[in-house]
């Protein structure tokens, strides 16, 4: 965890970022959500390149978030709640190495955590979670556009049709 005095950092990718991004957001310690993108070979990557597979990049949020309000505990527990992390590569109709399901850990203590987390979420569970866990070499934001898109775009065919069901599924 990259720490502060009072916030610390959680990067995680599962589906589309857009999604992550809006449910993470309103959970009560969150400060802030940013989209990027993680896990792949290169330093410095765009959407393009990520879409077509050749960075090897994952979109990904990463959270900061008040320890005091929130633990990383609480926050893993709602990623496996949040998406579907059995499935190689894909989240609904998102299909796609971009999409999978991913925690990038800074140091030993988040990686055990995170390792801890999904063997809790493994016994709830049938099939085999797929979710990787690989630390996190560096988080390269995603371009403005992609910052907050469901909220500013709460009508968009894809915002009415994906991310809003999930957000009135967890929050309501």
């Amino acid at each position: 965890m990259t720490e502060s005095l009072l916030t610390s950092t959680l990067t995680l990718g599962g589906g589309c970022f857009w999604c992550l991004e809006a449910l993470f957001k309103r959970l009560p310690g969150v400060i802030s959500v940013q989209p990027g993108y993680a896990g792949g070979k290169s330093t410095t990557t765009t959407y393009q390149e990520v879409c077509s597979g050749t960075s090897h990049h994952a979109e990904v949020i990463q959270i900061t978030y008040d320890p005091k309000t929130i633990t990383i505990e609480a926050l893993l527990d709602y990623f496996w709640k949040f998406h579907e992390p059995t499935t190689l590569n894909r989240q609904g109709p998102d299909t796609g190495t971009q999409y999978r399901s991913i925690i990038l850990y800074q140091n030993a203590a988040e990686q055990a955590t995170a390792i801890d987390s999904k063997n809790a979420a493994q016994r709830h569970l049938s099939a085999t979670i797929v979710t990787e866990i690989v630390p996190l070499i560096q988080f390269i934001p995603a371009e403005a556009y992609h910052h907050d898109y469901y909220d500013r775009n709460p009508q968009a065919p894809y915002c009415q049709s994906v991310i809003a069901p999930k957000i009135n599924k967890a929050f309501h």
